[in-house]
């Protein structure tokens, strides 16, 4: 097939040579270069993206990049955590996701729910490049970087630009005797243009897309006088049966951005950004039973909603850009929701599909803003040349807000709200000042020191349940205060052109979000309270890298030796409890990741034009110490079992041949072992609904360039159509076709 399409690819080229200009590719400063950071760091281009990653919002671009995960189920999915190589699926908080200095993460919860960032906020079309940098080692950033901190780096033009792009993918599921055909399509419209001083750019995004069961209804017992129910086990190994696909979700999501720069000098820049994204969903249930008349049956837990969302992104930010002794930047950012409704039906099915009694929850109140000011110190030398020392130093400002009150409603398809069903409220915000100094000891050797101290609070804390008997149980909860410094230290030794080795090691405090204090948690119709007194957890990580460029820019690799040592983990994990399964958080006494990350690059691989870039990774993450533990079985334990989450080996292996300028083939593979989900690693069954399986998943991107103008591309994910958990069912094959055109 490769040979054919190559043969062909070079009959069109010979007719067409004219027709193709050279492109120019301008390869810019990682974030880790441009900051001098001394984290080890990934990097993926606009370009290499559009080549070699089936692309349908931001976060599918990381997902060949060392050690990470995105849990994104199905296209369209507003519940997408980062998990990193020491930090699981449901830590959100554990790692940063910036977009141009805007804060995309939502550290007002530590799940895969609302603690997911906003990647929808950044349309693929915007992007130039994407940075992941791994650890605690930069004082700049705060402790919630200890897992990753990745940097979206939009593009701005020079000249007019245009883009049009339209994307179609097709899924077909299949999944306990059941399953359909589920599509997605997208478009993307951008433009943009540079006058004198000022530029600016706008991208359009819209999404259209139906998603395969991200649910299951499940039950001990089939209900009585029905056919149809599967038999299976629940990841403990009890006997479950399932009655049912739930959340099969028809989204339509639009997403515009404007970003304007304008220069005041040339050596004073102001940017100002917004964002504007809404969403209409609707999921609803597929129920595999039958009564006696081979009619739709249906038993307890069937169930719909409808959301409706909308959210705003800004961010003003003042930069000076001399290169001479000082810089500074101040910058201020914000995202809020002005609209988010979740209407739930509570009418049994199928009477409830269509009305009857409901909830409606109201997250529009939740939302964060922050404020930095950062300034940079290049002191000369006696003789007037740059001196050993760069000096950065910096001051912080955020709070979260998060604001769900829940209201019953007499029909939840259209009613309005009645009476207080539950609430959750609070807020939490941080101080914080840093500065580190990158210290050039000697040509070969350069050393980066320093420290952030932070003062964190949380307060307004108010929860609000109803009991058996429906009288309201409201509770005030108390306000909590912590402050922690956090010292950083680095030291690079460049053994000569091609050799670097690095030791970092640093502290970094995460402390408890606005969610783990405050937010209830409903579990078979009963609320558990939440915890207000959760401790910050304290990290201390130090990592060895070796790495080596090889001659002629033929590429790099390099070796990782990593610690991470976390007391009073904020370890979110799920078990059985009424029926139902909670979600909680607790502290956990002391866990270590310990582990090695090997990561290559490696271009014109045996011929010109084919590259090869990988990487594996083995971590041993235990639990050390857990005094709060309950067992969940006779002779359980948690001590000395793996750290939730996080799987001991992940790898990852991408092939692209470029034979000219308008061909690329790609083909990729990621692969992780099974985690596990609870302290005690009790969930012994992966392979079912709510359990963690490990996976191999190929995916494959063939992309040609028609001329200087239109491009298509066609790939599949999960060409084997490997059948996974990861608590939820993950997508099975799926086939992409795009068709671009750039002016």
């Amino acid at each position: 097939m490769l040979a054919l399409l190559s043969a062909w690819s070079g009959a069109v080229l010979a007719q067409a040579a004219d027709a193709l200009p050279a492109i120019e590719v301008r390869e810019t400063a990682s974030a880790a270069e441009r900051k001098q950071l001394p984290q080890t760091s990934a990097s993926v281009t606009a370009a290499a993206a559009a080549d070699g990653i089936n692309v349908t919002d931001a976060s599918d671009a990381l997902k060949y990049l060392p050690s990470l995960t995105v849990r994104k189920r199905y296209i369209g999915d507003t519940q997408s955590p980062l998990a990193t190589r020491t930090t699981g699926v449901n830590a959100s908080a554990r790692s940063l996701v910036y977009a141009d200095g805007i804060l995309l993460s939502a550290l007002v919860n530590n799940n895969n729910g609302n603690g997911s960032p906003r990647w929808f906020m950044v349309a693929p079309e915007e992007i130039e490049r994407i940075d992941v940098m791994y650890g605690p080692f930069a004082a700049e950033y705060p402790g919630n970087s200890y897992g990753a901190m990745t940097e979206i780096v939009t593009r701005m033009p020079e000249r007019f630009e245009a883009s049009v792009k339209a994307l179609y993918s097709q899924q077909d599921f299949s999944q306990y005797g059941s399953g359909g055909t589920y599509r997605a399509q997208e478009y993307n419209v951008s433009l943009g243009n540079r006058s004198g001083a000022l530029a600016w750019r706008f991208s359009a995004n819209h999404l259209d897309s139906f998603s395969p069961p991200v649910t299951y209804i499940t039950s001990g017992a089939a209900p009585a006088g029905t056919t149809g129910a599967v038999a299976a086990r629940d990841r403990t190994g009890k006997p479950i049966y399932v009655l049912g696909a739930g959340n099969l979700t028809h989204t339509v999501q639009d997403t515009a951005r404007l970003k304007l720069s304008y220069d005041f000098t040339p050596t004073l820049t102001a940017t100002y950004t917004l964002g504007m994204w809404q969403n209409q969903a609707n999921a609803n249930p597929q129920t595999f039973l039958r009564n006696a008349a081979g009619a739709p049956a249906y038993g307890n837990g069937f169930s719909a909603n409808s959301v409706d969302q909308q959210q705003w992104m800004q961010g003003l930010e003042l930069r000076s850009k001399t290169g001479g002794a000082w810089d500074w930047q101040v910058a201020a950012s914000s995202m809020s929701a002005s609209r988010d409704l979740t209407r739930t039906s509570t009418t049994a099915f199928p009477a409830g599909a269509s009305g009857g009694a409901g909830t409606i929850a109201d997250a529009g109140g939740t939302g964060w803003s922050t404020l930095d000011a950062k300034g940079i110190w290049r002191p000369e030398d006696g003789a007037g040349r740059r001196g050993a020392h760069t000096v950065s130093f910096g001051a912080h400002y955020d709070r979260y807000t998060l604001a769900t009150p829940t209201w019953n409603t007499a029909n939840w398809v259209s009613g309005g709200s009645g009476t207080l069903a539950s609430d959750s409220r609070g807020k939490t915000e941080t101080s914080a000042l840093w500065a580190q100094d990158v210290w050039r000891l000697a040509p070969a050797l350069k050393a980066t020191l320093g420290a952030r101290y932070e003062q964190w609070r949380a307060f307004g804390g108010y929860n609000f349940n109803t009991i058996a008997s429906g009288a309201g149980f409201p509770v005030n909860q108390p306000a909590v205060s912590s402050n922690g410094v956090s010292p950083k230290a680095s030291l690079a030794w460049a053994i000569d052109d091609q050799w670097l080795a690095t030791l970092s090691s640093g502290r970094a405090i995460r402390f408890p979000t606005v969610g783990e204090l405050y937010q209830n948690i409903l579990s078979g119709g009963v609320y558990l309270q939440a915890n207000p007194y959760l401790k910050p957890e304290k990290v201390w990580s130090t990592e060895l890298a070796i790495e080596r460029a090889l001659a002629e820019g033929q590429g790099k690799w390099r070796v990782s030796l990593f610690e991470e040592r976390v007391s009073d983990a904020l370890i979110s994990q799920s078990a059985s409890f009424n029926g139902g399964v909670a979600s909680f958080t607790q502290n956990v006494d002391k866990t270590r990741q310990r582990g090695i990350e090997a990561a290559f690059e490696r271009n014109d691989l045996l011929l010109r034009g084919f590259s090869l870039n990988g990487s594996v990774t083995y971590v041993d993450a235990r639990i050390l110490a857990n005094s709060t533990y309950v067992p969940t079985t006779a002779g359980a334990t948690s001590v000395g079992k793996r750290t939730p989450y996080v799987p001991e080996w992940r790898a990852t292996l991408v092939a692209t041949y470029k034979p000219d300028d308008r061909w690329s083939y790609t083909l990729a593979g990621r692969y992780s072992g099974r985690v596990y989900a609870t302290v005690d690693n009790t969930d012994v069954n992966s392979h079912t609904y709510q359990g963690f399986d490990g996976y191999t998943v190929f995916d494959a991107r063939v992309r040609y360039r028609f001329d200087r103008h239109w491009s298509g591309a066609v790939g599949v994910d999960n060409l084997t159509n490997r059948d996974y958990f990861l608590f939820h069912p993950f997508p099975q094959r799926t086939v992409f076709a795009e068709l671009k055109y750039d002016f």
